[in-house]
């Protein structure tokens, strides 16, 4: 059957973009992030920004609002031009995302990150889905490095409010209520572990579902035990 895609669902500041494109390119496959949003977008004639503020949980008609409140009604030409039909319901818009993401599998080859994408082709036998994350102590000790001087508090902060919209966008996406490891095919903590070696782990489980043969109801392990009869049952 052959891999047909890779699913990678991260944490913030655990450098999943960047191991996501190396694998991608070890695999000959394309990277696929934002680009699930804009199909979902096409589907219905929609701006983009409009699907993806459905991933961000902002209600369209609120957004309008806002928009028309700032800006008077030169701001309402942003949601006129290439519109045919009507803005769909935050339920439309995750359906649109959801099947954007199924359809980009289907076409094979393809490293898809983010957009929970593990959950939509969840029970998908090629594909592989994978979670890189690791601890808030360890997040935040990268993000230092780089931030300029920002606090160890505002690292806190900013990991536990994109934790917590992380775990009610899989609520409301997929009714997920609490991710575990078991959801994914391979789950990897970057706490002891460099991108490096991440992305090795990645390829050598994308390479080990590639040659996996799914056994046949012909093979000894799909064969069930037999009924056991009562006494005295008829044959």
């Amino acid at each position: 059957m052959g891999l047909h895609a890779v699913c990678i669902s991260r944490a913030i500041w655990v450098g999943a973009e960047s191991i996501a494109s190396e694998v991608a390119k070890e695999l000959g496959f394309r990277y696929v992030d934002e680009e699930i949003v804009k199909l979902a977008a096409e589907k219905r004639n929609l701006n983009a920004a409009v699907v993806a503020d459905a991933e961000r949980r902002k209600n369209f008609l609120e957004q309008l609002v806002a928009d028309l409140k700032r800006g008077g009604m030169t701001e309402l030409i942003n949601y006129i031009p290439g519109q045919r039909s009507l803005p769909t319901s935050n339920d439309d818009e995750r359906v649109l995302i959801q099947d954007a993401i199924r359809e980009t599998a289907d076409q094979g080859g393809v490293v898809i990150v983010a957009h929970a994408a593990s959950y939509a082709l969840a029970g998908r036998p090629n594909v592989l889905r994978v979670l890189i994350t690791g601890s808030p102590m360890e997040r935040g000790k990268r993000w230092l490095l780089t931030s300029g001087g920002k606090s160890p508090r505002e690292a806190a902060e900013t990991i536990r409010d994109s934790d917590l919209a992380r775990a009610s966008y899989l609520k409301r996406f997929y009714n997920v209520e609490s991710e575990t490891a078991s959801d994914y095919d391979l789950t990897v903590s970057t706490d002891k572990m460099e991108p490096e070696q991440v992305k090795d782990l990645i390829l050598r489980a994308a390479r080990a579902v590639e040659a996996f043969k799914h056994p046949t109801h012909d093979q000894p392990g799909w064969d069930l035990p037999a009924t056991p009869r009562r006494p005295g049952a008829q044959q």
